[in-house]
């Protein structure tokens, strides 16, 4: 029951591990990485078991097909969920604003502490973690939607709340300038008013 879905961006990775049935959180890992013919290297950034592999540069090999992806070494095979399509935010997005109590307040999206939100066509993941001190804050993602101004989630793991899975939560978006305006409700139904931006670097 156990599934793990890796989602790529143009430069970053991540990983999450939980079980299919429940739920319940397991793993999660990430960071940058590159293909170079069929070696990938990744500098990890995040390590939910092994916070020491911070800031590690590993690579291990894979092998592409059509619609399949596999790392030999782990013996794991992946295949193919989507090509970027059809949600309309795919790539990774680091959280750059939010507004409390109708105050907007600013973050840099150049420090150790991030927030970042990583999406191909259908699923998502965002993971709090900091590289400084090595710490990982919590994640959570599944599946999502984007019609109309509406961004829709099904919530399918959560590391800090199993009960929360299940869940789906609704929001408006829009995309302004390059920036990912995001407005709704937490899971908690508390008011909720982001600003996400592409993450570069």
């Amino acid at each position: 029951n156990v599934r793990r879905v890796v989602i790529f961006s143009e430069k970053f990775r991540s990983i999450a591990m939980y079980d299919a049935t429940s739920g319940e959180f397991i793993y999660s890992n990430g960071g940058y990485w590159e293909l170079n013919g069929d070696v990938i290297t990744e500098t990890i950034e995040f390590d939910t078991n092994n916070p020491h592999r911070v800031g590690e540069i590993v690579s291990f090999k894979i092998e592409i097909n059509k619609n399949t992806l596999s790392i030999a070494d782990a013996n794991w095979n992946f295949r193919k969920i989507d090509d970027g399509s059809p949600g309309l935010l795919k790539g990774a997005w680091l959280m750059s604003a939010r507004f409390r109590n109708g105050k907007k307040q600013t973050r840099s999206v150049n420090t150790p502490r991030k927030t970042m939100k990583i999406l191909s066509g259908t699923r998502f993941q965002w993971i709090a973690y900091d590289t400084e001190k090595k710490e990982f804050k919590g994640t959570g993602g599944g599946t999502y939607t984007t019609q109309n101004g509406k961004y829709s989630e099904k919530i399918e793991f959560f590391s800090r709340d199993d009960s929360r899975v299940g869940m789906n939560l609704g929001f408006d978006f829009s995309i302004d300038n390059g920036y990912w305006i995001h407005k709704g409700k937490t899971s908690k139904g508390d008011p909720l008013h982001e600003i996400w931006e592409k993450r570069k670097n």
